[in-house]
């Protein structure tokens, strides 16, 4: 086990958080202590640009689960580690609890995190056959109604196979990272984070076989807009990233050919996560 060298930490920080303004100085001492330069970039602050340091070696990342997409999203071609520290109410990929910081860190620098390597998605938008939209997700991209009617019409093409037409709510494509996210509150499967596939997952299907369905990740998924919609059309892509669609637009998702690195918890694992957050409790032996 290999004592990481470590030249600078950018701290990413959720500023509506008031704990995390409070602890991203603290974090900036504690690693000046041990002779480690870094810097605070804050989210929610005024659209401060994202300055990353090419001698950069881990981000710290201060919120919630919608601060680390933000993270993950600026990182995904840097191949720079993140370590997300929980300081918002509710995360499934925040592992690490704000009063675990110190540990964490520490677990870091001497090389004792695993680092998990989570598939992302590329999205990209072609309207006349042209590229005119591209975006990075790690948890889900989701195509839905902008307007007061909801049920749209889209055709769905995994690879070259059409793979059915669907009115529905709209239709998510979610990582095994977004799986607890959207994907699970419309009925799709819980997926572990380390697997290399994609979840597509129908939101309110107008015929109920529409069922989620989980392909390879190497696939390439094509939704089509047909002629003849009732209301407007949004892509939403992580909820951060969105864009008006219009009819006969084509939205292409596969794979991102980065990963974004998580820094593991030494403490609890993916399943004690679920179970926690899940309240898997039950009532069963320990009731």
């Amino acid at each position: 086990m290999e004592q990481r060298q470590v030249r600078h930490v950018l701290i990413i920080a959720n500023w509506s958080k008031k704990p995390a303004q409070t602890l991203s100085q603290t974090i900036v001492d504690y690693l000046a202590g041990k002779g480690i330069e870094s810097s605070v970039s804050r989210t929610n602050k005024g659209n401060e640009p994202l300055v990353v340091k090419k001698e950069t070696d881990l981000v710290i990342c201060l919120g919630g689960d919608g601060t680390v997409l933000y993270c993950a999203r600026y990182l995904q071609d840097l191949g720079i580690p993140i370590l997300a520290i929980n300081v918002g109410t509710f995360g499934y990929i925040t592992e690490i609890s704000v009063d675990e910081w110190q540990e964490a860190i520490d677990y870091f620098l001497a090389g004792k995190n695993t680092i998990s390597r989570r598939l992302m998605i590329r999205v990209g938008v072609f309207r006349k056959g042209k590229k005119i939209f591209t975006a990075h997700g790690l948890n889900e991209m989701v195509v839905s109604s902008s307007g007061i009617s909801k049920v749209v019409s889209l055709s769905l093409h995994i690879g070259s196979t059409e793979a059915g037409f669907f009115r529905s709510d709209g239709m998510i494509i979610a990582t095994p990272t977004g799986s607890t996210g959207y994907s699970l509150a419309a009925g799709g499967p819980i997926l572990d984070v380390d697997l290399t596939s994609l979840i597509i997952t129908p939101i309110c299907p107008f015929t109920l076989s529409n069922r989620p369905l989980v392909v390879s990740g190497d696939s390439t998924i094509t939704l089509t807009i047909p002629k003849g919609q009732r209301t407007g059309l949004m892509l939403s892509v992580d909820g951060q990233q969105n864009f008006c669609l219009q009819e006969e637009d084509m939205v292409i998702v596969e794979k991102s050919q980065s990963k974004a690195l998580l820094v593991a918890s030494e403490r609890r694992n993916y399943i004690e996560v679920l179970r926690d957050k899940l309240n898997w409790s039950g009532g069963g032996l320990h009731a």
